[in-house]
């Protein structure tokens, strides 16, 4: 191939150019991936050796986020690049999930996918051209992996889709999608609406099936032309005796352990059985040891779909479409700002609200345009939840994507911020887990803003829908738990309100789903979010009329952007005396608004009143006491606000002829006077109405 070779794509009126072997020699396989002023580097690497000991595909996936590539220089004391931002994880996780299921069983070699983001043009998203390139890098690469996967992102505005939207039209659309698949097949999905309905949903994601087989397409002629030779992966399975005699001893065992319905047992009896087939099989060596495992893990695995497939039996005895047993409950913790509790099942989850100031809004450094953000949803899940004796780690990327997928199903409810001018913080601690805890997040988030007062315009929840396939056909399993997530197909998370969809996510560990088992899926969302909604109304149906008082009462209104360095003062010393006397939280934005936060309402009309009075601007008509500075033969000078002077000539003393201004006021006199009119120099004409020195 010669170097650096380059192929071109007019892809929805815009040119998609990938160079090959330009750069990045060492790479197994890598390409530069551009659209207008996008440009994104992707190397795939991998290990020679596999790992050993596993029976999973030891891959990793970052996205680096350049400040460079977007003219900025980074913050922070270092100022360079640290570790992955939200933003970078979440992408990483994007590129993966479509990949990882199309990887060849038995592979247990390390892979890394490691995509930078070089310059980063508005107009054209990143994820889409990331996601491209690491499908083809793959496929050029020797790494084992032979099989393209298109993606692109689908919005909607005024009726009309668009592929692969600008930052511009996604502000004004109803739905950021993320669909990527192949030969027909979806294989992932990543969304955020403004409570959009199904049927316009699916529409989308049908819409975006054509233009993945583009991308497809275009890939599968780069890797025609290059003809990449792959890696052998090794088979690992166990000689047929050996097979025979792990299989014969652990079937029976295996039957009897998921005899048990309730997970906690279960899980007593599963430490027991591990040990047993550690015991028999202790002889042999580590190697040997680990096929056993994943050979054990199988038996497990075919076993549960066996009794759903063929019995109808879901591990805990559920039929296919029931949802697990609900119970709410919200104001359990007396002193923060909103909290519930959401327990479905064995599933539980704790949240809780904290509402501030704006200045307690997220700074975000990325390479988004967005600086801040308003709305904060934190998941956290420690190991008791799951029964483990653990140390406590930081969020993992597990967590920062759950988060995140609380966070883009609650945005479309919440009041604007000029109607509820407060940062807003939610945070969901898993209390005990038994799948689907990130959907039982965003339910208990919805207690806990209705708990604290906050105005969502609707309550959101979710539900997680498994699939496991057998053949042609589709079992349909709503509101999986662990296990039926652990051993199934997929994990479709749609969340919503009653009027429509505000996010979903969904995952497979198949080559794809076709459009149609994709619709039933929905349809089996849609009922069991329902449920689930009128399942959370009987403990609370709206946000509750006020906030907690323990909340931050936040007052807001705008000043003269000119007067913003008055209020602020020298060094801050103005704005610092008036927290200081008032212990009142003050924000002014460059705009002019000034929100004042105190939980004492006397404190805030304090705080209120010294700012006003500092920006107050003198008006024509108006009356005002104020003290005279100075007098002069044609007049006296009058301070009628703090740093504004007017005059009163001398023919505007009195209604009779004066001689000299001393005969009417002193220096120093209170006096009440009319302001007449103000020039186009500011100097601002007075007449006396009264001398309230003199008058007492």
């Amino acid at each position: 191939m010669e170097l650096g070779k380059t192929w071109q794509l007019n892809f929805c009126g815009k040119n998609i150019s990938i160079n090959i072997g330009k750069y990045c020699y060492m790479s197994s396989g890598t390409c530069l991936v551009s659209c207008g002023d996008t440009t994104i580097m992707v190397n795939a690497t991998m290990n020679k050796e596999a790992k050993e000991g596993i029976d999973f595909l030891p891959l990793s996936v970052d996205f680096e986020e350049k400040m460079y590539s977007v003219g900025k220089i980074p913050g922070g004391f270092k100022r360079r690049e640290g570790k992955a931002t939200d933003k970078g994880i979440l992408v990483a996780r994007l590129i993966d999930r479509p990949l990882r299921p199309l990887f060849p069983k038995n592979f247990y070699n390390d892979v890394s996918i490691v995509v930078t983001a070089l310059s980063i043009d508005p107009e054209v998203p990143a994820e889409p051209l990331a996601m491209l390139g690491s499908s083809l890098a793959l496929c050029i690469s020797e790494i084992p992996f032979d099989t393209p996967v298109g993606s692109v992102k689908v919005t909607c505005i005024d009726g009309k889709y668009i592929i692969n939207p600008s930052s511009d039209e996604l502000d004004r659309s109803e739905f950021d999608l993320i669909v990527s698949g192949l030969d027909g097949k979806i294989i992932m999905i990543e969304a955020g609406a403004r409570q959009v309905s199904d049927d316009k949903i699916l529409e989308a994601i049908n819409f975006a099936q054509e233009y993945i087989e583009v991308l497809v397409d275009f890939q599968r002629k780069i890797i025609g032309e290059i003809k990449p030779v792959k890696f052998q992966v090794k088979a690992s399975e166990l000689d047929q005796n050996l097979t025979t005699e792990v299989t014969s001893f652990a079937q029976s065992l295996i039957n009897q352990l998921y005899n048990e319905l309730d997970r906690k047992k279960r899980e007593v009896l599963e430490d027991d059985f591990d040990e047993k087939i550690k015991q028999k099989f202790s002889n042999y060596p580590y190697d040997i040891q680990a096929k056993i495992q994943t050979l054990v893990h199988g038996l497990k695995r075919e076993c549960v779909r066996e009794r759903i497939i063929q019995q109808g039996n879901r591990p805990d005895g559920r039929k296919f479409d029931d949802i697990r047993p609900i119970w709410c409950e919200v104001g359990v913790l007396p002193r923060v700002h909103g909290s519930g509790v959401f327990t479905r099942g064995q599933s539980q989850v704790l949240t809780t609200l904290t509402l501030g100031t704006m200045r307690e809004a997220q700074e975000l450094d990325s390479i988004d345009e967005e600086s801040t953000n308003r709305y904060m949803h934190h998941y956290n899940m420690p190991p008791y939840a799951t029964g483990e004796a653990k140390p406590l780690r930081a969020p993992g990327r597990r967590e920062i994507g759950h988060g995140a997928l609380a966070e883009r199903a609650l945005e479309p409810v919440l009041p604007s911020e000029e109607d509820f001018p407060y940062a807003i913080r939610t945070v969901s601690e898993v209390l005990s887990s038994n799948g689907s805890t990130s959907q039982a997040s965003i339910c208990g988030s919805t207690l806990a803003l209705m708990d604290g007062g906050v105005p969502i315009s609707a309550p959101v929840a979710g539900i997680a829908v498994g699939l496991v396939q057998d053949n042609d056909k589709d079992i349909f399993l709503t509101d999986i738990q662990g296990l039926e997530d652990f051993f199934g197909d997929m994990d479709l998370k749609i969340a919503g309100t009653k009027q429509g969809i505000t996010a979903i996510q969904m995952d497979l560990k198949v080559k794809g789903v076709s459009f149609e088992t994709l619709k039933q899926a929905f349809q089996k969302a849609y009922v069991g979010r329902l449920h689930v909604l009128e399942e959370m109304s009987k403990v609370i149906k709206s946000p509750r009329n006020s906030l907690s008082k323990y909340a931050p009462k936040i007052t807001s209104f705008k000043i003269n952007p000119d007067k913003i360095r008055d209020v602020i003062g020298s060094g801050g010393k103005t704005i610092n005396r008036i927290i200081n006397e008032t212990g009142a939280k003050i924000d002014i934005s460059d705009d002019g608004l000034v929100q004042v936060a105190t939980h004492d309402e006397s404190k805030a009309k304090m705080a209120i009143d010294m700012i006003k009075t500092i920006v107050a601007e003198v008006e024509v008509g108006a009356t005002y006491e104020g003290v005279v500075t100075r007098i002069a033969p044609f007049g006296a000078f009058v301070e009628v606000m703090k740093g504004r002077e007017g005059m009163i000539h001398i023919s505007k003393l009195s209604n009779v002829h004066v001689d000299k201004v001393e005969d009417i006021v002193s220096k120093g006199d209170k006096v009440k006077v009319l302001v007449l009119k103000i020039d186009e120099k500011h100097r601002i004409d007075l007449r006396l109405l009264e001398n309230l020195t003199r008058g007492k």
